[in-house]
């Protein structure tokens, strides 16, 4: 079996950990053994480009639980957890090519390793493996089938392939389904991106100013969790409705520019291109932490930080030091990637159990679908996202009511008024 971690002789303190994870993610562990008992991906290949976790882990037993032949390398240069990887290859014996800290040329070449196993269907988070195989593996479109995009700024590259006519294969938009971004993106990224920035760094939030960048369910979730640990929450935003919402929430709106001359924290959660440039890092505070919490650390313009840089050194781990022409000093967290994956451990495995159950009933789905879907990115099926949360609830011990006859009857009429 080929494959490229980092230490095998580590995969015993990975196995124990994907245990500890497991034992938090029910519902994951049901579609595990029903998996096992109907073999539904019986012979599949499944390519996957998904951070490397123990949560991930749980997923891929699950897949190779279904029948599926299942191959997997990293979705970000800093988020492999090398334990992990060494044990999905020493006791899973699933092919994996990923090492934390591999630089871009390594990245690559392993995306390519999972593309020569000639998947039928992809697993992608932020698209790259899809893109990959558009521009530069061509020859393995006639195989694949299908393909699940499990994050925001994933699910944006591919709408715009779709939408130019350049996709060539049915994608289901994994993000986009409630028992997601409501609460992974929400709860896991605003839990996780705290915890990354306090381990990297130690600095007190109670009475900082914290600016987060982008007021989607990501941002919503990091404000949130500011706010909670005592920080002044600073909003900055380019879309007018939550603009509105974040004023709504009691947090204070205003421009990047202003944000950049008294925030203490910031952190950018937009899967956009340059939120925190050059200009800005020129009117931050002498010790301004910055952080990106976005898909790619495209977010953050390091490029011109680097251009206005006497020089840098890494002060601590995960913590370089700019120091500015002007004397001051800016500190980039985890080299502007993902902080909640470079320095802590992503998200909690009892939000990542209902993500990487869309995953697994979505390619399912996908499976047993595949004749009938076209070159297109879909929603997640109505019934799995509410399948999952009811599996979740029922996990959980929490019993909800449900409609009576009348009541159906009365949502489904429209003679009936007061």
């Amino acid at each position: 079996m080929d494959y490229d971690v980092k230490d095998l002789k580590t995969a015993k303190d990975g196995a124990l950990r994907i245990e500890w994870a497991n034992q938090n993610m029910p519902v994951l562990n049901r579609i595990r053994k029903r998996f096992n008992r109907e073999k539904p991906l019986q012979g599949v290949r499944i390519g996957a480009c998904l951070h490397v976790t123990t949560e991930t882990a749980s997923l891929m037993q699950t897949l190779k639980a279904g029948g599926a032949k299942v191959s997997l390398c990293a979705s970000n240069p800093l988020s492999t957890q090398d334990d992990v990887a060494s044990s999905l290859v020493k006791h899973d014996m699933i092919p994996v090519f990923a090492i934390k800290g591999e630089n871009h040329k390594t990245y690559y070449t392993h995306i390519n390793s999972v593309l020569n196993t000639k998947p039928q269907f992809t697993m992608d988070d932020g698209a790259d493996l899809v893109s990959t195989i558009h521009t530069e593996r061509s020859e393995l479109l006639p195989e694949l089938k299908g393909g699940t995009e499990e994050t925001t700024t994933g699910v944006i590259r591919l709408r715009s392939m779709a939408a130019d006519g350049i996709l060539q294969y049915p994608i289901i938009a994994v993000n986009d389904a409630q028992t997601k971004h409501y609460f992974d993106n929400r709860y896991g990224t605003g839990q996780s991106t705290i915890d990354g920035i306090i381990r990297a760094t130690n600095r007190l939030m109670a009475g900082a100013k914290f600016v987060v960048s982008g007021y989607g369910w990501c941002g919503r979730g990091v404000a949130m969790r500011a706010r909670g640990m005592g920080s002044n929450v600073i909003v900055t935003e380019v879309d007018p409705l939550p603009a509105l919402e974040a004023v709504m929430d009691g947090f204070t709106v205003m421009p990047i520019r202003k944000a950049a001359k008294v925030g203490d924290f910031f952190c950018s959660l937009t899967g956009d291109i340059g939120v925190i440039r050059k200009e800005h890092f020129l009117l931050m505070k002498d010790g301004a932490i910055v952080a990106n919490s976005g898909h790619f650390n495209v977010e953050l313009d390091l490029k011109g930080l680097k251009s206005i840089s006497k020089s840098k050194r890494v002060i601590r781990p995960f913590v370089e030091e700019y120091l500015l022409e002007n004397g001051r000093r800016i500190n980039v967290l985890g080299e502007g990637r993902l902080i909640n994956l470079a320095a802590a451990e992503g998200h909690p495995s009892s939000v990542m159990d209902m993500s990487f159950a869309n995953q697994a009933l979505c390619i399912e789905f996908m499976v047993k679908n595949k004749k009938a879907l076209s070159k297109t990115v879909y929603p997640v099926p109505e019934e799995i996202d509410k399948r999952i949360a009811r599996e979740k609830l029922a996990a959980m011990g929490i019993i909800i009511d449900k409609l009576t006859a009348e009541q159906k009857n009365y949502l489904a009429s429209w003679k009936m008024g007061t």
